[in-house]
C-alpha cells in the first residue's frame, strides 16, 4: 500500500485565502467531499456520518444514544427523569457533531444548501439532547457555544435557497428571522454565565444590507421613485402620470 499522497497534493495546489472544495464519487461508488488544506486534504462522505464509521454498531453516536434513551424509557414506565449522559459520552457526541459541522461548511461552498440545512438541524438536535441529559453544566456549555454558528449556517442556507428561486422578499424575511433567533439564543446563553457571541449576527446583518440593496423594486416603489425624480426635475406633467398610476395601484389594493 502506497501511503504517500504527495501526487494528489501536487495535482491540486493549495491557494491561500481561497476555500477549495470538490465533490466526487469514489471507486466504491460512495460520494465524497474533499477540502484542500495547506498541509493536505480533509475527506468526508456526503451522506451519513462524515467519516463513514458506525460507532457502537449504529449509523452515528447520536443514533446510538437515542436508542439507549428509548430503551431506558421502555424499562422505566416511559420516564427519562434519571437518564444521564456522562461527560465522556457528551464529548463523543460533540466530536461527532464537529464532523457534521465541517461537512456543512463544505456543502455550503458547493451550494448544496439542502445538505447544509440537514446537517445544521441534526447538530441543533444534538445540542438539545446534550442540554437535556448532560450531567454537568460545563459540558452543556461546551456544546451550546456552537449553537449560534449552527443557526447562522442554517439561516444562510435557507436564504440562499430562496435567492436561487429569485424570492428576495422571502430571503430577507428568513435572514431577519435568523438574526432574531440568534439574538434570543444569545440572551439565553448570557443568562447561563456564558459570553454573548455577536459575529454571527454581524455577518447576517451585513448580508441583510446587501439583500435589501439588491432587492428588485415593487411596482409601487418603482412609481414612487419615478414620481420623486419627476418632481425633482420639475416635470410636473410626467409627475401627474406617475401620481395617477400610484392612485390606481392603491385603489386596487396593491
Amino acid at each position: 500500500m502506497n501511503l504517500d499522497i504527495s501526487h494528489l497534493l501536487s495535482e491540486w495546489e493549495f491557494r491561500p485565502g481561497e476555500i477549495q472544495v470538490r465533490r466526487f464519487e469514489g471507486e466504491d461508488g460512495i460520494e465524497r467531499i474533499q477540502l484542500r488544506l495547506d498541509l493536505g486534504l480533509l475527506q468526508m462522505n456526503v451522506s451519513g456520518r462524515p467519516d463513514g464509521k458506525r460507532p457502537h454498531g449504529q449509523r452515528s453516536a447520536y443514533a446510538y444514544y437515542q436508542s439507549r434513551l428509548r430503551r431506558y424509557r421502555k424499562s422505566h414506565q416511559d420516564s427519562d427523569a434519571d437518564f444521564v449522559l456522562k461527560d465522556e459520552e457528551c464529548a463523543e457526541l460533540q466530536m461527532e457533531a464537529m464532523q457534521y459541522h465541517h461537512r456543512s461548511f463544505c456543502l455550503f461552498q458547493l451550494e448544496d444548501y439542502e445538505g447544509v440545512i440537514q446537517d445544521a438541524e441534526r447538530n441543533l438536535a444534538v445540542c438539545d439532547f446534550v442540554q437535556r441529559y448532560a450531567a454537568g453544566k460545563e459540558t452543556v456549555w461546551s456544546c451550546q457555544q456552537f449553537r449560534p454558528q449552527l443557526l447562522m449556517m442554517r439561516t444562510r442556507a435557507k436564504g440562499a435557497l430562496a435567492l436561487k428561486a429569485n424570492r428576495f422578499e422571502e430571503a430577507i424575511a428568513l435572514v431577519e428571522a435568523g438574526v432574531e433567533e440568534i439574538r434570543m439564543n444569545n440572551k439565553e446563553l448570557s443568562q447561563q454565565d456564558g459570553p454573548e457571541p455577536t459575529d454571527e449576527i454581524q455577518s447576517l446583518e451585513g448580508w441583510l444590507e446587501v439583500l435589501r440593496a439588491q432587492r428588485p423594486l415593487s411596482e409601487r416603489e418603482r412609481l414612487e421613485r419615478a414620481l420623486g425624480e419627476a418632481v425633482r426635475r420639475e416635470d410636473y406633467e410626467q409627475a401627474a402620470v406617475f401620481r395617477d398610476a400610484l392612485r390606481s395601484l392603491k385603489s386596487a389594493g396593491s
